[in-house]
């Protein structure tokens, strides 16, 4: 027989389940792999997010690539767009 706090588990748990299957799907925009951006998945790998954020505004300066108004703080790029991984597109052809 289940009890009352077993009732309220089986809902919280539901809850957090039904929150989960209707989030909206990603829609930040990913970082390329591109020759560019190759260098930093490495970097990513070792180091973290943290190490491979202080070259983004390098390129992605106010001047060149300014961002929207309610773009939220522009020093943690990699919170989310994430390092999209390299595919057949994407890697060097084989000799």
């Amino acid at each position: 027989m289940l009890r009352k706090t077993d009732y309220l588990f089986l809902v919280v748990a539901g809850l957090i389940i039904l929150f989960f299957l209707k989030a909206p799907p990603e829609s930040t925009l990913r970082t390329p792999y591109t020759e560019e951006h190759k260098e930093f998945s490495e970097m990513l790998k070792k180091e973290g997010k943290k190490a491979v954020e202080k070259f983004c505004h390098e390129c992605h300066s106010d001047e060149n690539m300014p961002l929207s108004k309610d773009h939220p703080p522009k020093y943690r790029c990699l919170f989310c767009h994430k390092l999209t991984m390299p595919s057949e597109e994407t890697l060097p052809e084989k000799p």
